[in-house]
């Protein structure tokens, strides 16, 4: 795969002012990234378990017919986290050693030795391109529409795991991320309206809080975010990572709550 690991899949339909990202479904890890990894194979096969949002590709695929472009990161987070701030002060997951570049694993034993050399390295071959790409289709989206949607897509186990900081949290099927700009009232009750028609419980920024916006656009209202945090159990099952009957519900309701909230916040340009 070449760098840096992501990939923009154009809409099925006429483009519309919608950007789906799914920043954690990859598992591809670089082999030089593999070197600098302490783990063994098997090891870092059940960290690539635990820590993938399996299959949330797959559960953002039917918006491609809305005309969404999808922005998916086919690296796995081990190799950067694209949803990490990079100034640690920012950082809350720092204290446990997963920041922008992992130097821990999801059970707090060491992943990589922290090299600040390797850090800046792993930062510009794969970080700073993807936010970069990231950063320019939205301002292409604003551009040509005068808003953009971003449907923020991630998915989370059913039991917490060690290195979470609100593991004690309920954890229900659905948890809608927030940001106090970019998710308007009437955002965040849409999401859970349907969420509540699809048979799903629902909560706002719990376990997980936010949504991502580009830093160069955070503060600007005509980018409207809303994530969807989805419970890996209502999809698939956890040890193997298989999809069970669920998968083809949550794909109707991801791609239900991007056609809503297009009608809800760019009727003219949807």
């Amino acid at each position: 795969m070449p760098s840096p690991g992501f990939e923009v899949l154009p809409p099925a339909a006429a483009p519309r002012p919608l950007v789906v990202h799914v920043p954690h479904a990859g598992t591809h890890v670089p082999p030089d990234v593999r070197a600098g990894l302490l783990l063994d194979d098997a090891g870092l096969a059940e960290e690539l378990r635990r820590l993938t949002d399996h299959r949330t590709d797959v559960l953002a695929a039917g918006t491609a017919a809305l005309g969404a472009t999808r922005f998916v990161n086919r690296c796995s987070r081990l190799v950067v986290d694209p949803e990490r701030f990079l100034d640690p002060a920012r950082e809350e997951m720092e204290t446990v050693g997963m920041g922008a570049v992992y130097t821990a694993t999801s059970d707090r034993r060491l992943l990589r030795r922290s090299d600040p050399r390797e850090r800046e390295q792993l930062l510009d071959v794969y970080f700073r391109p993807y936010h970069a790409a990231l950063t320019a289709l939205v301002e292409e989206r604003l551009r040509t529409c005068g808003v953009c949607v971003l449907l923020d897509v991630h998915s989370y186990p059913s039991r917490a795991l060690p290195y979470e900081l609100h593991g004690e949290a309920p954890r229900p099927p659905l948890c809608i991320g927030t940001h106090p700009v970019h998710t308007p009232p009437a955002v965040r009750e849409t999401v859970a309206r349907l969420a509540r028609d699809a048979g799903l419980a629902s909560a706002l920024d719990v376990p997980f809080a936010g949504t991502f916006v580009p830093g160069d656009h955070l503060g600007d209202r005509r980018v409207v975010s809303v994530m969807l945090e989805i419970r890996r159990d209502t999809y698939l099952d956890e040890d193997s990572a298989t999809p069970h009957a669920g998968e083809a519900a949550l794909t109707a309701l991801v791609t239900a709550v991007a056609d809503a909230l297009l009608e809800l916040v760019a009727p003219a340009a949807a």
